[in-house]
């Protein structure tokens, strides 16, 4: 089975090892990038990464589990959602044109790390 559209592995590639087993690659990551209508969030005491991906990508169904959205496209990556951000941490918040246009694209496979 694929990995689901807004999958943190929609960007992975299916392949056969020697013994026959399927496996997934690790993503294509979407790296930051400077755009116009990126959002920045300063973090307050509490804020984990589900959180602001509920917040920022409310109107999108399953909001919170685009966690590594966010995650990625930090000038330094985060990797785990549960830890708790440190309050000052400025988190860049890509808009959801470039997460539906860009991050999502099919076509952006193709792309190296």
């Amino acid at each position: 089975m694929p990995p689901l559209a807004r999958s943190r592995f929609i960007h992975s590639r299916g392949l056969t090892d020697a013994a026959g087993r399927l496996y997934l690659t690790q993503p294509v990551p979407f790296r930051y990038r400077q755009l116009a209508d990126n959002r920045f969030h300063t973090a307050l005491q509490g804020d984990h990464l589900h959180g602001l991906a509920e917040r920022y990508f409310a109107p999108t169904p399953g909001a919170a589990q685009l966690w590594w959205v966010i995650g990625h496209f930090q000038p330094r990556p985060i990797h785990d959602p549960t830890i708790e951000l440190t309050p000052g941490r400025v988190i860049v918040i890509p808009s959801l044109r470039t997460t539906v246009e860009l991050i999502f694209n099919p076509t952006r496979a193709a792309e190296t790390p």
